[in-house]
């Protein structure tokens, strides 16, 4: 399942790559979002064998979209993929033979590297903090074989990951009132609570582009989502005892935040997010107990993946979370 929107260009990179995979029991489709670019021409002219769902007249946003790859996937396993992604050939049948060795897991994650620096890596698999944020785990930094072990991670990004029908049907839909960034994070807090787990495999390879379709950290738009999307994931998913076991890491990291916000003129756009946040509180609070009502999982357990803290810092805008 590959989300596109207006990513005619890309799609002539990440199109080919799923086209030679070794893994050739696959169903290849298109999720378009509203794309106005000549991404329906394209495919239809180029790719005519491949499936495309269209989610309506107008963009929806990543979570929805999502949704819809998921409601129109087919087999046990569903591959959810970005349009802006090269993938190395074997990296479907390394997922799928890493997510049969381990039955307990929802998701399999790969190692991505960034796309023109290539010794690179651009995430390994996702991070849950002390501070009850996530990053990817290695993302910026030169790929010297640290991540070459097979391990247990938090979760996958959402946006080059393997993961089970059964489980996306259990844990439940992305939650779309994130429109982007942070909604796989939410996703795999469910699922961690749920008593699912997700691994790393670290011989799966993909190439990333990083926020070709969003514009990342640079869209005022999706800087503000990743705000706001922040405190759903706090509100939503994370357990009372933890937040006042790690309140200090918590706070310090948003007080920080707003620090680097204003530093580089995004404050009014931060404050807005959370503004946004606040109106959305009710629902997310309704959501919180729903979620926990349905745990499986001994509250003290959700410590077990959680990471120290990574203060925010954005050298680089694919610096900024797990993005579209």
């Amino acid at each position: 399942m590959v989300l596109n929107h207006n990513g005619r260009a890309l799609l002539e990179i990440i199109l080919p790559s799923l086209a030679g995979q070794t893994y050739s029991d696959v169903d290849v489709v298109i999720v378009d979002d509203a794309s106005t670019d000549s991404s329906r021409e394209y495919l239809a002219a180029e790719w005519p064998n491949v499936a495309v769902v269209s989610t309506g007249p107008r963009n929806v946003g990543v979570a929805a979209a999502l949704n819809v790859a998921v409601a129109a996937a087919r087999g046990e396993l569903v591959a959810l993929l970005n349009n802006d992604l090269e993938l190395a050939t074997d990296w479907l049948e390394q997922l799928v033979a890493g997510i049969d060795r381990h039955p307990e897991a929802s998701s399999v994650a790969g190692k991505m590297r960034n796309y023109w620096r290539r010794d690179e890596l651009d995430g390994a698999g996702d991070v849950f903090t002390l501070s009850a944020t996530a990053h990817r785990r290695g993302v910026g930094d030169r790929d010297d074989g640290q991540y070459e072990h097979e391990e247990e991670v938090f979760a996958p990004s959402a946006g080059a990951a393997l993961y089970r029908a059964a489980a996306l049907a259990d844990v439940g839909s992305f939650d779309e009132s994130f429109t982007a960034y942070l909604e796989d994070v939410d996703w795999g807090l469910r699922a961690q609570l749920a008593g699912y787990r997700a691994w790393y495999v670290p011989t799966a390879v993909a190439y990333h582009m990083g926020g070709r379709t969003t514009g990342g950290d640079t869209s005022p738009l999706y800087y503000g989502l990743l705000r706001r999307n922040t405190i759903a994931v706090l509100v939503k998913d994370v357990p009372l005892g933890f937040i006042v076991r790690n309140l200090h890491h918590i706070a310090w990291h948003h007080a920080v935040g707003i620090v680097l916000s204003a530093r580089r003129g995004r404050l009014r756009v931060h404050l807005a997010a959370l503004a946004d946040a606040a109106r959305h509180l009710p629902r997310w609070l309704r959501e919180r107990r729903r979620i926990f009502a349905g745990r499986r999982i001994d509250l003290h357990e959700f410590d077990r993946f959680a990471s120290p803290p990574q203060w925010p810092r954005w050298p680089r805008s694919t610096r900024l979370a797990p993005d579209r």
